[in-house]
């Protein structure tokens, strides 16, 4: 029977200084707020949310939180993921273990909050664990490594995550390909086993931590979204997002 949602969802944005690619990201000025801020307030207008906390190592990126008025938690700076970092958020901010826990990525200032309403819509069925985002990709996308790829059962459970292009479409045979949006939503129990579990062969192989969940049997319940966000990878990406999310550009 299906049962409605758990009234308790809680939003988490992980928050790390430090990046190979783009040092102190959290903190980049777009249209004159930092990128936490922008995150912060889509992710507060999806309804179904109950609190939105920031999650940070990182001093600095506290300080701008207070001076914004955005609540976050200081966590351990040696967390291996973001994953790790919201688990230990959930656990200071008293979170149950029936409620579900969104981990929303702090590089994605034009995040739509439709979206964060789509991902906690599985949790009716209380069979699901963990729930993703996807959209469907033009072919001609297949090759981005930068892309990730997803395939998917009769049910929207995921099979398979890869930068590779999957399905390969052999003779010509017409193929689905599916992005993966990296949101991602966890009943808090399975969050903690996610944590605990570590990672594994294909993770490490293919650098994607959510096929640790597929390799211990966990599945991925994803929902395909029209709904488009632009993240920030490289410093590059700043100015794209600015224009996107500018008054001016909206007509």
């Amino acid at each position: 029977m299906t049962q409605t949602i758990s009234n308790r969802v809680f939003g988490i944005i992980p928050a790390r200084y430090g990046s190979t690619r783009f040092p102190g990201k959290p903190l980049a000025p777009i249209l004159g707020k930092p990128m936490f801020w922008h995150v912060f307030q889509r992710a507060s207008q999806c309804p179904q949310i109950e609190k939105v906390v920031l999650a940070t190592d990182s001093r600095r990126i506290a300080d701008a939180a207070e001076s914004h008025h955005v609540p976050y938690v200081m966590t351990r700076p040696d967390h291996p993921s973001g994953t790790d970092r919201v688990l230990e958020a959930a656990d200071h901010l008293g979170v149950p273990e029936d409620a579900v826990v969104i981990n929303i990525q702090g590089d994605e200032p034009a995040l739509q909050p439709e979206m964060l309403s789509e991902l906690v819509g599985p949790f009716r069925e209380p069979e699901v664990q963990v729930a993703t985002l996807i959209s469907a990709m033009d072919p001609d996308q297949r090759g981005d490594r930068d892309q990730v790829k997803v395939v998917v059962n009769h049910r929207g459970d995921a099979l398979y995550f890869s930068r590779a292009a999957i399905p390969y479409a052999r003779d010509a045979e017409p193929a689905v390909y599916y992005r993966h949006i990296g949101l991602y939503a966890f009943r808090m129990a399975t969050l903690r086993r996610f944590v605990a579990l570590g990672p594994g062969r294909l993770e490490r192989t293919e650098k994607l931590e959510q096929l640790r969940l597929l390799e211990n049997g966990i599945p991925i319940r994803t929902v395909q979204t029209r709904h488009r966000s632009i993240g920030v990878d490289r410093p590059e990406d700043i100015a794209t997002v600015s224009r996107w999310l500018s008054p001016q550009s909206k007509g």
